[in-house]
């Protein structure tokens, strides 16, 4: 019951994310460029969650954003479940009580996610490559996405580690209680 709850509450928090995204940080952009919370959830899922769950909620909510928002179905699902897996890689080789670990694993997702979705729109629409514009823009939304996560840090974590232990222990029952 405390997984399905859990889970339920991963959900309503990527529909308040949403609603963040859609309404509060279209006020508050940098140069006209707003943070992807999205990238920090999944970031979260895959950390702290596991079991290939990163994969799984990443596919989940970027085919959701892209069926929203995007143009072509699919590449969000495909770049969010990418991020989620790595995240969950990361977890077994990194630490998580690291804020500076944590801050690089957020700026490089980020840069892995805005430069697969800008290569599929360049091959998919034949658009025109533009290196200088889309290196400001992702130079800004790894910044603020960075300056997120040292503010939601405290918070990420504790929560991070009682979703944590609910997933990843192991929980026996024994003949004798």
């Amino acid at each position: 019951m405390k997984k399905f709850l859990t889970i339920l509450g991963i959900i309503l928090t990527f529909f308040i994310i949403y609603f963040l995204q859609a309404n509060f940080f279209t006020w508050f952009t940098i140069a006209g460029v707003m943070p992807n919370l999205f990238i920090i959830l999944v970031i979260f899922i895959g950390l702290f969650i596991g079991k290939k769950s990163g994969l799984v909620f990443g596919l989940l909510f970027g085919i959701y954003l892209d069926l929203l928002i995007g143009k072509s179905i699919g590449i969000s699902g495909i770049m969010l479940g990418l991020i989620g897996l790595l995240s969950e890689y990361i977890d077994k080789n990194f630490s998580k009580d690291s804020r500076l670990i944590i801050m690089l694993i957020v700026a490089v997702s980020t840069a892995i996610y805005e430069i697969g979705i800008y290569a599929f729109q360049i091959i998919r629409w034949k658009a025109m490559l533009e290196i200088l514009p889309f290196l400001k823009i992702l130079g800004i939304e790894v910044f603020f996405n960075v300056i997120l996560v040292i503010i939601i840090y405290p918070i990420f974590q504790k929560i991070g580690y009682m979703v944590e232990n609910l997933f990843k222990t192991k929980q026996f029952l024994t003949r004798y209680f």
